[in-house]
């Protein structure tokens, strides 16, 4: 009110608003605001003001909550801004209808969408107070109201959606008339009670129901329905989670209007009187968010793919938007049997108090659904909890991004071999140590070398096999295989399998040591990457969401199974016999053989032991379990780190990953049908052996152009070696004469000092 403006002024201020309401066909019922808000409007200002306004109200979509569920549905999540579940009218309980028209609006089907005598009654009891203390607005105003702060996007839009004035009541009023020419008043009553605020995080009728009493809107009482109305007044007021007495003194107050009005008996009124409020034992809280998931990093795995999903909106903000208000239903790849398996692993096995972190990710072969991710830290930032995802790669806030994956690379090694036709006991000599410094080893840009590279083996060595060195993880065999085969091709076979450097997302490097662990990987790349050995070559992208579906149920577009044959079904066969053996006695994985099941694995530790790992499968389940230091700088996990509350002593691939993939995958595969790997054919096997050129005796350019001419690579070996052909001529190759390489294979001339000189 402007100052100095007198009683009588406002008076006529008062009159002439609702005269020129009526004469408009706008009576302003339920304009409950004091009367100093009109002083100094002109008749005129309030009709143009009326003139000026739209018409039609345009209603925004219900927020309605989203459920994210496991393969089997049961929810792993709710995920909303407002916790709704839309019902119909002929869903909710006659009675509590009646309760919210007799608290509300008890004329709400005899009057249009105003109550000029409830607007006259609070308009005077406002007037005389100078404040608002009794609202008058009818249902529809309040609907209007409703979906007008709905709306909102901003503190400045939502602060015009609730500002006290009369230019907000004369919007709200126009609304309401409208909408009540093209609704019923049940289509009005409806969208009010699935729109309207019950307390406690709670939205719309049958989500209160569900949250206050167990029960649904359909089975509301009439005490339950009284205090259900009786929280729309003041949702966090009358709160009976927050203030019982106050919960009661309103329901109170509603039973007792019901029985004014004579929709209630005294005998029902005086038996809901008596009844307890609420069973505080019964209230259920819905948890929101991932943070309060059973699962909370799956969950917030699952939510970065949803939130990169362009069927759910143009930005990221709009993505996020449509997650919690479009009521989807997403459907994901999660077992809960799996994941429970695996989960249970973690729990016999760690403690979240260990200083190391341990992580399992089950994948399912041929499909690329992934069925469990575990870990030892739980979700959260307290001690000993963690946000990070150590299964994920680097691609969102919550993902660790991987760690060094040690001699697991060996299996691409022999992948990349197999194809390139060398035979499965093509043998290297293997010393327990080897100088390949500045020996040239292909990349797919040229050549790559180290000045000074002396790597040797933490295990036995010898004239092995390729089936007896990935048995017992030879480094030195395997460096000389991948200088054989080429770093390129390993690069390659990697790649097509899902592997990339998980912190950078660029292709691994081809550096020398590239077979005996390169860049950093996760439990998920390496549990999918050997899902596509068990699956005989046929690679499929990890896949966590499988639908999605809006409030219509209707599907929107989600990613679908993306696979394609990366490897030939032979080559993997014989992938498989060679990791098999791994399994086997004298194996490095030999301890973790279960039952009747075909398994193969490989382990894998890093340099220094700052993290090591185990990844097997069956031909059903895959399954890579890592153990490491997550804090940097990493140290050797031997000093200084516990496991299980003890300090860890075996810091290796099989004695301390090892045990964490086997338990997980006993359990996993309970009940599942066993299934066998496919033996490899003889070609696999005996290899695509071309014959080598005898060039012993020779010199070094002659032997080195005769077999170049033959198709293959060449290299000459740093040091003289002792034989019987005459210095400087060519001694031997490697490999032998007689045992014959694969096209386009290193050959390796060594060339003689001479006979030995005995004692």
């Amino acid at each position: 009110m402007r100052s100095g403006e007198s009683a009588p002024n406002k008076a006529r201020a008062l009159i002439t608003f609702i005269g020129i309401s009526v004469l408009s066909g706008a009576l302003a019922a339920g304009l409950a605001i004091p009367l100093a808000g009109f002083a100094g409007i002109s008749s005129e200002q309030v009709v143009k003001t009326v003139q000026d306004l739209p018409v039609e109200l345009e209603v925004e979509p219900v927020a309605v909550r989203s459920r994210m569920l496991a393969a089997d549905g049961s929810v792993i999540a709710t995920l909303f801004e407002q916790n709704r579940v839309p019902v119909r009218l002929n869903q909710i309980a006659p009675i509590m209808k009646t309760a919210i028209i007799a608290i509300e609006d008890s004329r709400f089907y005899e009057h249009g969408a105003l109550d000029p005598k409830g607007t006259l009654r609070a308009m005077v009891r406002n007037h005389g107070s100078g404040e608002v203390q009794q609202g008058g607005s009818s249902i529809t105003q309040q609907y209007v109201k409703l979906s007008l702060i709905e709306k909102a996007r901003t503190v400045a839009e939502r602060q015009k959606a609730t500002e006290v004035s009369y230019e907000r009541k004369l919007t709200e009023l126009r609304y309401a008339i409208a909408l009540e020419s093209r609704l019923t008043k049940n289509e009005i009553l409806e969208r009010y009670l699935n729109l309207v605020n019950f307390g406690d995080g709670t939205y719309g009728v049958q989500v209160a129901a569900q949250h206050y009493f167990r029960t649904t809107a359909a089975e509301l009482t009439l005490p339950q329905a009284a205090l259900l109305a009786g929280l729309v007044k003041n949702p966090t007021g009358y709160d009976p989670t927050n203030n019982l007495a106050r919960a009661k003194a309103r329901r109170d107050l509603v039973l007792r209007r019901m029985l004014e009005l004579k929709v209630i008996s005294v005998h029902q009124a005086n038996l809901a009187l008596r009844s307890p409020v609420i069973d505080p034992a019964k209230v259920r809280p819905v948890p929101n968010g991932c943070a309060n998931s059973r699962y909370p990093f799956f969950c917030e795995y699952a939510v970065a793919q949803l939130l990169a999903n362009p069927a759910l909106g143009k930005t990221v903000k709009g993505r996020e938007h449509t997650l919690k208000t479009g009521g989807l239903t997403i459907r994901t790849s999660l077992d809960p049997r799996t994941q429970a398996a695996a989960q249970a692993s973690i729990n016999a096995r760690t403690k979240p108090t260990d200083s190391a972190v341990a992580a399992i990710t089950i994948v399912q072969p041929g499909t690329g659904l992934v069925k469990a991710m575990v870990q030892s830290k739980p979700y959260g930032n307290g001690r000993n909890h963690t946000n990070y995802n150590y299964n994920v790669e680097k691609s969102y806030a919550g993902g660790y991004g991987g760690f060094q994956n040690g001699s697991t690379m060996k299996a691409f090694t022999v992948a990349a071999a197999i194809q390139a036709g060398v035979p499965l006991d093509y043998r290297i000599n293997s010393p327990q140590r080897i100088d390949l410094s500045n020996k040239k080893f292909r990349t797919c840009s040229g050549f790559t070398r180290d000045p000074d590279y002396t790597p040797g083996n933490s295990t036995r060595g010898g004239n092995l096999t390729m089936v007896d060195a990935t048995r017992y993880s030879t480094n030195t065999y395997f460096l000389q295989l991948s200088q054989r085969v080429g770093l390129c091709q390993i690069g390659r076979v990697a790649s097509r399998l899902g592997m990339y450097n998980a912190q950078t997302l660029q292709p691994l490097d081809q550096v020398i040591s590239m077979t005996l662990g390169v860049g950093y990987v996760t439990p998920l790349q390496m549990a999918n990457a050997y899902a596509t050995f068990a699956a005989r070559g046929k690679y499929c992208r990890p896949l966590i969401v499988l639908s999605v579906r809006n409030k219509a149920n209707r599907p929107l577009e989600t990613p679908k199974s993306q696979c394609n044959q990366a490897l030939k079904a032979g080559v993997a066969d014989g992938v498989n016999k060679v990791l098999s053996a791994v399994m086997e006695p004298g194996g490095t994985g030999g301890r973790l053989k279960f039952g009747r099941w075909d398994l193969a694995g490989k382990t894998g530790t890093i340099q220094e032991n700052k993290a090591v790992w185990f990844a097997g499968y069956a031909p059903n389940l895959a399954a890579a379990a890592v153990v490491a230091d997550a804090n940097l700088p990493y140290t050797n996990l031997m000093y200084g780190h516990t496991l299980d509350g003890r300090d860890i002593s075996d810091p290796t691939g099989s004695g301390t990953a090892g045990p964490l993939w086997q338990t997980a995958m006993q359990g996993a595969l309970k009940g599942l049908p066993v299934q066998r790997f496919v033996e490899p054919s003889k070609k696999i096997v005996n290899g695509d052996r071309k014959g080598l050129p005898d060039v012993t005796g020779l010199d070094r350019t002659e032997a080195t152009n005769l077999l170049r001419k033959a198709g293959f690579d060449v290299t000459i070996a740093n040091k003289l070696v002792a034989s019987p052909v005459p210095t400087g001529k060519v001694a031997y190759t490697d490999p032998r004469t007689n045992s014959g390489a694969t096209r386009g294979s290193l050959v390796t001339i060594y060339l003689s000092k001479g006979p030995s000189q005995g004692p």
